[in-house]
């Protein structure tokens, strides 16, 4: 039988100081010795994902306060003052939003780089930027703007199948989404999976995307927890639509995920070193930036890049794996990410690097994917291209309740029976992703007309998502 004790040189590619190297060392080789060295990585990159759920934790607090770096006061020399008065930004939907998360946006306009700005309806509190933010900077990136899980995207195959294919083929559409999807921080598709993605020399390029390739290896194909989900359904598409598709109804596979480890890892990594570089008050400190001309700028744009296209990849294969068991081909693809930058120019044509979290890019024309929740409607649209977005929409219908809230406040039963209500069947998932806990999508869509077209809508009818 293999070791099971893990060594220093596995966490290289995890955490980049000898303290915080030591101190998981110390706990998971003596909490955690039975378990063996793939499970013990995959927790410390969950950790890394999220350390700021684990300050409190009886095992892992000293460790998430050392991945976190200490704030740094005001009165040192080296810090970033805020603009006393934040540049303005546009609200979309504004009654649909939290106080929280528009003073969040608020505290990203303050920041000296902030050029231009965007709340999305669907905005909620999040950690940096708040999730449906978008922000404008020249030379500037932004890891904790970006996001965790780098890339994170919708995806949408429509097949020329009836409608009644749903309800005759239902066990084998169950059976092929339990055997070819894989949900959770270690889990993985249990056969190989090939794509291009896995041969690229931005794998070679650098120790920490070097220690990296296993995980990808071994994770493409999968998708992350919480709202993440693979779903069969009706595709009804709209009779002026501009996509070039027939009106009426298909068959589609929608798919929410993102880069798992590999994306999580990055940003982790790169928002230590942004801010042992870019010292900033306690209120915007996730909000640490990089200089895209400088080494470590330049190597988080080349590794977002490639997260993100690894992304796209895990999405391929999840499409392709699932046509290939129930032995069809679709003749559409609908994708789009949305966490991540791009270079771009705006009506001026003047050049930012802009990021968006939780917001879908909505240039005149650009398909993309707003869903709803796993009883109501994705929206599938075209951007109409409007500057005082950024170019953006909404990417989803945005959280009402926290994840501990709908805990307590909602049972399995309830969420029971309005799937059974719906007709919706579920495979997996908790509480804390039951329809409720989402703010209606028709309502944040009526607030983006000016945003995007409606091209036609997406009904989940199988949907599976990580277990409870």
């Amino acid at each position: 039988m293999g070791s099971k004790k893990i060594q220093g040189r596995m966490l290289n590619a995890y955490l980049s100081d000898n303290q915080s190297k030591s101190i998981a060392l110390g706990i998971l080789n003596r909490q955690y010795k039975k378990h063996d060295i793939t499970y013990k990585l995959d927790l410390i990159s969950k950790i890394i994902a999220k350390p700021q759920d684990y300050l409190d934790d009886p095992i892992w607090s000293k460790l998430a306060n050392s991945i976190l770096p200490k704030e740094v006061l005001k009165t040192e020399e080296d810090m970033h003052e805020l603009k006393d008065n934040p540049s303005e930004f546009s609200i979309f939907g504004k009654k649909e939003i939290n106080s929280n998360a528009i003073q969040q946006m608020k505290v990203a306009m303050s920041l000296p780089v902030a050029e231009k700005g965007a709340l999305m309806p669907d905005a909620h509190q999040g950690y940096g930027l708040p999730i449906g933010g978008v922000l404008a900077t020249k030379n500037e990136i932004i890891p904790y703007a970006v996001g965790v899980d780098i890339g994170c995207r919708m995806s949408l195959s429509l097949y020329d199948l009836p409608e009644n294919y749903i309800h005759r083929y239902e066990y084998n559409l169950k059976k092929a989404l339990k055997e070819h999807t894989a949900f959770g921080t270690s889990q993985c598709i249990n056969y190989a999976q090939e794509h291009e993605i896995l041969d690229r020399r931005e794998f070679h390029e650098s120790s920490l995307l070097k220690g990296l390739h296993q995980k990808a290896c071994k994770q493409i194909g999968s998708s992350g927890g919480g709202n993440h989900f693979v779903e069969w359904g009706i595709v009804e598409i709209d009779a002026d639509n501009t996509l070039g598709i027939t009106e009426g109804k298909y068959i589609g596979i929608m798919a929410h995920s993102g880069s798992r480890g590999l994306g999580a890892t990055i940003a982790q990594h790169f928002t230590q070193i942004a801010k042992s570089k870019c010292k900033l008050p306690k209120s915007a400190s996730h909000l640490a930036w990089l200089d895209i001309n400088s080494s470590e700028g330049h190597e988080y744009w080349i590794a977002m890049n490639l997260a993100g296209d690894y992304a796209k990849a895990c999405h391929d294969r999840i499409h392709a794996n699932l046509s290939k068991a129930m032995g069809i081909k679709p003749f559409r693809i609908i994708e789009n990410h949305h966490n991540f930058a791009w270079k771009e120019k705006l009506e001026n044509q003047e050049e930012f690097i802009i990021h968006r979290k939780g917001a879908t890019p909505a240039h005149e024309g650009q398909s993309g994917i707003i869903p709803g929740t796993m009883i109501s409607p994705a929206y599938i649209v075209s951007g109409k291209g409007n500057t005082s977005s950024l170019n953006s929409a909404s990417h989803g219908a945005g959280r009402s309740l926290s994840r501990t809230k709908a805990k307590s406040s909602i049972t399995k039963s309830a969420m029971k029976g309005m799937l059974k209500h719906t007709g919706v069947t579920l495979l997996g998932a908790g509480v804390d992703e039951a329809p409720i806990v989402y703010k209606d999508i028709d309502k944040i869509m009526s607030h983006q007309n000016d945003l995007v077209k409606i091209e036609g809508k997406f009904f989940p009818k199988i949907v599976r998502m990580a277990k409870d």
